[in-house]
């Protein structure tokens, strides 16, 4: 319980520092993506505001700031960026200028031309170069904006911040594991304390119950039968079967407290126990059916995995309705061994049915005890089943049937 609650800390922290970390690097990539964007965009139109050319240096001197352009970077530009356009008309292109680029051809740039065209878009990007359309009397010109350094710089900081943020990542990992198990200290010494006074409290009350009980044995020899006997051997045999009920809890749940693993025939052991849970649903006038696929054998041990499948039979008796329906089926599929135990019920059930394996978890709140449970059965399935490394769900197959489903 300890551990899988240490790994519950560090995995929620581990996933709000990737929540947190890579939000921020995404909002920061994405608004240097968007001032790349933003200074090419500018570019281009100050090109087509000038037929395709930079204006003259007095003239960029007289042009207002220009979002992302500030004054020394528009003194800059012309000399800076490389670009080349293309004007097409009826499919043909009539006009190419690539005296401002040498990376791109004629034919290249004529190719690139007639693609963007083809695609529909106003303004996009091909490959590393950032293109607009613009309609003028001699056709449709297309001028292309080499963006390479400027998204090259960008990838370089999305790489790098990645691959910081990762490294960070793992060095926030190392710590949690550090410090989490301080963290959880409290809590885990605070559930061995609880789980040495259940063990120590159980060994000190089985000692009374035992004498109560037998001392109430000796007075009926002595008086005969009696009403008021009856009822404290009735109790004080409850009250040792609810300590001998606690105490297993405690003993499954240390983690030194490891189930003997060795071989034993689990499609007889499952037909016994069945057997002995035949006469019980037929004095209730219920149906009992069980499909046992012969020959399984299972590693574990033999006893725990007894009182299992009696907790999950006695349950699906007591807790069936009248003239309800049980049915019990094992097999392998494959790798793994599936049990499942299905009855009709009544009961008002709860909607996450997982509460069901709490302790002391009644369906009836007033707690009435003439099932004779305490809540305590399948809090000892579910230990008894995760300490074989297996798994066990409740389901609702419909709206009055309650199925238990165990894997191994």
């Amino acid at each position: 319980m300890i551990k899988k609650l240490r790994i519950k800390f560090v995995c929620a922290a581990m996933l709000s520092s990737f929540i947190v970390l890579f939000g921020i690097i995404g909002i920061i990539n994405t608004l240097n993506f968007v001032e790349v964007v933003n200074q090419a965009d500018v570019t281009i139109s100050l090109l087509q505001e000038n037929d395709g050319n930079f204006p003259k240096k007095e003239e960029m001197m007289s042009k207002p700031d220009r979002g992302p352009l500030s004054e020394p970077l528009m003194k800059e530009l012309p000399y800076e960026s490389r670009f080349f356009t293309v004007t097409v008309k009826d499919g043909e292109a009539v006009s190419v200028e690539t005296g401002r680029i040498a990376a791109i051809d004629e034919k290249t740039a004529e190719d690139f031309a007639k693609k963007v065209i083809d695609d529909g878009r106003e303004k996009g990007f091909l490959k590393t170069y950032r293109y607009h359309l613009d309609e003028t009397a001699d056709g449709t010109r297309v001028i292309f904006l080499d963006c390479t350094r400027n998204l090259s710089t960008f990838f370089s900081f999305l790489t790098a911040s990645i691959g910081i943020s990762s490294i960070g990542l793992l060095l926030i990992l190392l710590i949690l594991i550090f410090v989490s198990g301080r963290v959880v200290r409290p809590v885990s010494e605070s559930f061995e304390k609880q789980k040495q006074f259940i063990t120590d409290a159980g060994h000190e009350i089985k000692t009374p119950v035992t004498i109560i009980d037998a001392d109430a044995e000796v007075i009926k020899m002595e008086i005969g039968e009696n009403e008021w006997l009856n009822d404290i051997q009735l109790q004080s045999k409850r009250l040792a079967s609810l300590t001998n009920d606690l105490i297993y809890l405690s003993r499954m749940e240390e983690c030194e407290s490891k189930p003997q693993l060795l071989e034993f025939p689990l499609s007889d052991l499952v037909s016994e126990t069945a057997q002995s849970f035949q006469s019980l649903a037929k004095l209730g006038h219920k149906t009992f059916s069980s499909d046992i696929q012969p020959m399984i054998e299972m590693k574990g041990d033999e006893n725990a995995i007894r009182r299992l499948v009696c907790v999950l039979l006695d349950n699906a008796v007591k807790y069936s309705d009248e003239n309800g329906e049980i049915s019990l089926k094992l097999e392998r599929n494959g790798k793994n061994i599936r049990l499942q135990i299905e009855n009709t019920t009544n009961k008002p059930l709860p909607e996450n049915l997982m509460k069901m394996f709490d302790r002391f978890y009644r369906g009836d709140k007033s707690r009435n005890s003439k099932t004779g449970g305490y809540g305590l059965g399948l809090a000892i399935a579910k230990v008894t089943v995760e300490a074989h490394k297996g798994k066990i769900n409740l389901t609702k197959p419909s709206e009055n049937r309650l199925c238990v489903k165990v894997i191994f």
